[in-house]
């Protein structure tokens, strides 16, 4: 015996198809029965009967072709289709005495394949499996009343149901494949800025360092090799950085990108003026700004050609603030600049900032300088979360 593991449901209905256009169409032979009996001149006027089976076996199969049609299911044609099928039942039915009977839950099966979804799906139904229950009742007795009344209820309801499940399926896997794209194109972005903030930071400091090798090693190579072992660390730092990022698990900590930064604008004879004030900060808000740290920094060794740089992060209660400014003239430090201008890197530092509900704004900063402010609000709950999980570790 087979042991079923309890897949869910969702799982079952993919592994079949829902109901093709044509899926429903065997449902006529209900009314297989009748047919031979008109063939056999049970009924007068058999060229009426035949006209007025041929008129409701086309509207039936029009109607379920049109009414599983997604892009069709709501408009005017299937339901007017619909309604010559009922009117086609209706009038075989009373003109011949109460016969004919089975051709209601037929019309309640294609009810249920062009109203579903619908609210007036159960009016309908009811109204059918009613009308059939009466006039079943009143040639027949009322036993056949209740077996034709049940079955158009149960054709039409089951009928529509089924479809929905189906279609309700085919909605949640679309659902869940967009939001695998985009949760992909999330996580390529993150990447992206991850790399351009970790490279871009890390040959920035190479640079400045391997160039204060070069003018320090003809007069002092003391100090060119300190230079040169600080180059050795920096990148096997960065290696370790870009495999936190590639598995996603890196978290920049501010005070060690402060420490960096005054290690890289002293290497690079800019002189560093670092302040910091107010309380310890979340691990996640200390995240964010050591990325801050890190771009800004980068920046002004790259463009500034500053002389002096100032890194102020002032702590409250419920925000931070956070300040980078430098005496230079580089690019995007003139009186006419543009403010909140700046590459990828600032871009980027920008949407990390507003999805933590910061902000972080750029600009010249008087007639020399540049100037770039972030600002974040502190959430305890943060720094609280943290702290139990490495309590918990």
């Amino acid at each position: 015996m087979r042991k079923t593991t309890g897949a869910p449901l969702e799982d079952d209905m993919e592994r079949h198809k829902p109901p093709g256009k044509f899926a429903f169409l065997p449902w006529l032979l209900m009314i297989s029965g009748d047919v031979q009996d008109l063939a056999k001149g049970a009924f007068p006027h058999p060229w009426l009967g035949g006209l007025g089976v041929a008129v409701f076996a086309v509207l039936y199969t029009a109607a379920v072709v049109l009414g599983l049609d997604r892009a069709r299911l709501g408009t005017r044609t299937p339901r007017l289709l619909l309604l010559g099928v009922a009117v086609t039942a209706y009038a075989l039915s009373l003109g011949y005495g109460g016969e004919w009977l089975m051709c209601f839950p037929v019309l309640s099966l294609a009810a249920g394949i062009v109203l579903r979804g619908n609210r007036a799906l159960a009016f309908a139904v009811l109204g059918i499996a009613g009308s059939a229950g009466v006039i079943a009742g009143w040639h027949s007795g009322a036993e056949n009343a209740m077996i034709t009344g049940y079955g158009s209820v149960m054709s039409g309801m089951v009928t529509a149901s089924v479809l929905r499940l189906f279609e309700t399926v085919a909605e949640l896997r679309e659902t869940r494949e967009e939001l695998a794209r985009s949760a992909v194109e999330r996580e390529r972005l993150r990447f992206s800025r991850d790399l351009h903030d970790l490279l871009g930071h890390t040959m920035s400091v190479i640079v400045v360092k391997a160039e204060a090798v070069r003018r320090l090693a003809p007069r002092n190579l003391e100090a060119a090799l300190g230079q040169a072992a600080d180059i050795e660390a920096v990148g096997r730092q960065a290696l370790t950085e870009i495999r936190e990022a590639v598995t996603g698990y890196r978290e920049g900590s501010l005070t060690t990108e402060l420490d960096r930064a005054r290690s890289v604008l002293d290497a690079s004879g800019i002189t560093a003026d670092i302040r910091q004030s107010g309380p310890p900060l979340p691990s996640q808000t200390a995240a964010l700004l050591g990325w801050v740290v890190r771009e800004g920094v980068t920046n002004v060794v790259r463009h500034s050609r500053a002389q002096r740089c100032v890194i102020e992060v002032r702590g409250a209660e419920d925000r931070v603030h956070l300040e980078i400014s430098d005496d230079g003239h580089g690019v995007g430090s003139e009186p006419g600049g543009v403010p909140g201008s700046g590459g990828n890197g600032l871009k980027g530092l920008a949407e990390r900032l507003a999805a933590g509900g910061g902000s972080l704004t750029s600009g010249p900063d008087g007639k020399r300088g540049f100037r770039l402010v972030a600002e974040l609000p502190v959430d305890e709950n943060d720094g609280l979360e943290s702290d139990g999980e490495e309590r918990a570790a």
